[in-house]
């Protein structure tokens, strides 16, 4: 039996480095292009890349739920760059608000899906100030969240405690209607499953590792 909690080193809770000004929504298309997005189907361990041709509109608001979209970023957490990789998820069913994790295999990147540029900053910012962790955002505020400050993956707290907090993100993820699980969705970025992926580095076709602009211009 563990009688003395452990203390990990103190760098180990030093590992999410954001920069401060991120954008973390693409600029909205002025003119008619093809968008390369990511198609969830569930359980979610494939995720289908498919291509819709978009209309300008006047705003994102329009052009996501004429399609069926939400944005998803990556966002290099280890050496404050801030670079940040745009993409459109379809059929996420995320009806309002954002999600992100810290957690994004496998290189551990920050990844945030939302329907607003405001609740993905809010999403973002709580992950800054926990140090890592999952966390749900609808309004601008944070509805659950479990931090995972150590290395922005685990978290120091006894299991009955970790265990509290992941029912209620749980809940609180299956109500903001997310087609896949919070595990699932960290698997998003993980660059060696079929058919595409995002990374730090932008929309990834596998296996053939092609990196793929969000938008073509339509012939």
């Amino acid at each position: 039996v563990l009688r003395k909690r452990y203390r990990y080193p103190r760098d180990a809770y030093k590992t999410v480095r954001l920069a401060r000004a991120l954008k973390l929504t693409p600029d909205l298309p002025l003119r008619p292009c093809r968008a390369n997005v990511i198609r969830t189907v569930l359980p979610g361990i494939i995720l289908f890349h498919e291509q819709i041709e978009i209309e300008p509109a006047r705003t994102w608001n329009t052009l996501l739920r004429r399609h069926d979209l939400c944005f998803v970023s990556v966002v290099e957490r280890h050496g404050a760059s801030g670079v940040v990789a745009h993409g459109l998820l379809k059929d996420f069913n995320l009806g309002d608000g954002a999600v992100a994790s810290s957690v994004g295999h496998d290189a551990h990147n920050l990844i945030v899906a939302g329907t607003n540029e405001d609740d993905m900053q809010v999403a973002v910012e709580a992950i800054r100030k926990a140090k890592g962790g999952v966390c749900v955002v609808r309004r601008r505020k944070i509805v659950a969240m479990v931090a995972l400050p150590v290395a922005g993956l685990l978290s120091d707290k006894r299991a009955t405690e970790i265990a509290r907090e992941t029912t209620l993100l749980k809940r609180a993820w299956k109500r903001a209607g997310c087609a896949l699980p919070y595990m699932g969705f960290n698997l998003i970025p993980l660059s060696v499953i079929p058919e595409i992926r995002i990374t730090d580095k932008g929309l990834v076709l596998v296996p053939q590792m092609e990196i793929l602009p969000l938008f073509e211009p339509t012939e």
